[in-house]
């Protein structure tokens, strides 16, 4: 038995299928997911409560327009990284099998 072939054979049985999940990079993309959507969320928050406080008097219009514009742009990425997911999944779905 030529002793290459056996490392080959070892490396292979030790190795993790393609559809196991690496755990380590799982987390990090998801904590990354998870601070991009709260910081989405402050934003528009922040925005909201500006302009309740504009309404009131209580902001100057200069804070609600930056508000909104923040908001706006906030809403454009969002919106083109959701697109992006779909055209990937709709490209998976066109793959031969």
């Amino acid at each position: 038995m030529d002793i290459r072939s056996l490392y080959a054979a070892q490396s292979y049985a030790a190795s993790r299928p393609a559809t196991e999940p690496d755990e380590i990079a799982r987390s990090g993309i998801q904590e990354k997911f998870s601070a991009a959507a709260k910081d989405f969320i402050g934003t528009l928050r922040q925005a909201e409560h500006t302009a309740q406080a504009s309404m009131t008097g209580g902001a100057d219009p200069h804070a609600l327009v930056e508000a909104l514009a923040q908001s706006e742009l906030a809403v454009e990425t969002v919106v083109a990284v959701r697109n992006k997911v779909v055209e990937a999944y709709q490209e998976i779905l066109r793959m031969p099998v």
